[in-house]
């Protein structure tokens, strides 16, 4: 093997048990790491502490290969080496142990002929080892680095945990821009559920206009009939993770997919140390504090990502063109929203009460959205799919019935002009008793 790839492989092999050489970590901590980096790579904990050993007892020089068969230079005859890799493309997942038993019974190899360790390091040199072979085959994207084209083509948001303020929790909603790491609005809220996402995608609306597409987990704060609907009102693409690999920790295919803003969430841990020793009183404290550290300390930083310059510097100077919002489309398109069954009478359940539909005998049966704003909903709009949009109120019952509303004409009774029953049962004896004359003949009898 020539000097460079030996260095080469030695070097990746120091950059992966580097977060293993600290000191200062407890042995459950080196465990827990250990674990990551078995995950993330594929090797086993035996090969992460073989590295850790050699590379304590030799340094850099231990993590270099030592076997010269692993080079380019096979020792294996070029028929069997090409018949290993047929059987590792038929069944990718095929060990290396089991190859070697079917070319051994195939009488290619003789029995312990071909050694364990050379087929493998053959294989994986001509890029067949089997963790090669599963990347390609995985249906789950790599994780390479991208950022779109322009400011508000693509936005990005997550939840995270914050720090308990007067013995309770808090939450930290964030909307991020993908192209230049400008943070459209990010504030702590003292609940875990999808109101403080409509806040927080609400507030960034209206500062900055709005987005192409955005960006979400699978997380049920996320994941709602009304983001669906806000974003198909307000012309934005919505986006949602690939669900995760089997294969891999759902955390860490995450960070692939929202690499930014999770690079976030471990700057703001620094914003979080400080905080705890802060100790604000109330929410709107911890509120101030975060907006004073996010202006100083990310917003209007130099971002190694953006040629040097910071967020803000970057979203600011961005050519592309902003699509502003009005208020009144904004505020129709964050208006609440459930779905309801129309029931016989035309009316609907919703808050506890009965609400008569406006037009509720011609959507009898049928789901609705309810769409209302929570803080008046004396009247609420339905919206069903082939019918306008009209509004319901709060069933009156009054002392006296009140009149039979007219049916709509596609309900109403059509006067028949007999019994179809009766007919169809009719021509149908008829056919029968055809049947039986047929079966039942004496015309052949005594010669008549």
């Amino acid at each position: 093997m020539e000097k460079q790839r030996m260095e080469e492989i030695a070097a990746n092999r120091l950059k992966l048990i580097s977060p293993l050489l600290d000191t200062a970590l407890d042995r459950d901590k080196k465990q827990m790491l250990k674990e990551q980096i078995c995950i993330q790579t594929g090797l086993s904990e035996r090969t992460i502490r073989r590295y850790l050993n050699l590379y304590q007892e030799k340094g850099f020089e231990g993590l270099k290969p030592q076997s010269s068969g692993r080079s380019g230079n096979s020792v294996i005859a070029p028929d069997v080496l090409e018949e290993a890799i047929a059987l590792r493309r038929e069944v990718p997942k095929r060990s290396i142990n089991e190859i070697i038993r079917i070319l051994e019974w195939e009488g290619r190899v003789k029995p312990g002929a071909l050694k364990r360790s050379t087929l493998q390091d053959q294989l994986t040199y001509r890029g067949y080892s089997s963790r090669q072979m599963r990347t390609y085959a995985s249906s789950v994207t790599s994780a390479r680095r991208f950022q779109k084209p322009w400011r508000n083509y693509l936005w990005q948001s997550d939840i995270k945990y914050g720090i308990y303020v007067n013995g309770q929790p808090t939450y930290m909603v964030c909307f991020l821009d993908d192209c230049t790491r400008n943070i459209m609005h990010s504030e702590f809220y003292p609940t875990l559920d999808q109101k403080i996402v409509q806040d927080c995608f609400r507030k960034a609306l209206l500062k900055f206009g709005a987005p192409d597409s955005v960006f979400f987990d699978n997380g049920s704060q996320f994941r709602t009939h009304w983001m669906k609907r806000a974003c198909g009102k307000l012309g934005i693409r919505l986006l949602y993770a690939r669900p995760y690999n089997p294969e891999a920790k759902p955390r860490f295919l995450l960070k692939q997919a929202k690499g930014k803003q999770e690079r976030y969430n471990q700057t703001a841990d620094s914003f979080l140390r400080e905080a705890s020793l802060a100790k604000p009183k109330t929410l709107n404290g911890l509120n101030q504090l975060y907006q004073v550290w996010m202006e100083e300390c990310y917003l209007h930083q130099p971002h190694n990502a953006l040629d040097g310059h910071s967020p803000f510097e970057a979203y600011q100077t961005d050519p592309h063109e902003l699509r502003l919002l009005d208020t009144g489309t904004i505020a129709d398109a964050f208006l609440s929203c459930e779905k309801r069954k129309v029931d016989k009478s035309g009316c609907i359940s919703f808050c506890g009460q009965k609400y008569e539909v406006e037009l509720g005998l011609s959507m009898i049966h049928r789901e609705a959205d309810v769409v209302y704003d929570p803080a008046d909903i004396s009247t609420v709009t339905v919206e069903c799919e082939g019918f306008p949009a009209c509004s319901a109120k709060p069933l009156v019952i009054a002392s006296h019935a009140a009149r039979k509303p007219k049916l709509p004409e596609h309900y109403e009774k059509k006067e028949p002009d007999g019994s179809r029953l009766l007919d169809a049962a009719g021509r149908r004896n008829e056919e029968r008793q055809e049947i039986r004359r047929t079966a039942i003949s004496f015309s052949g009898i005594n010669g008549r």
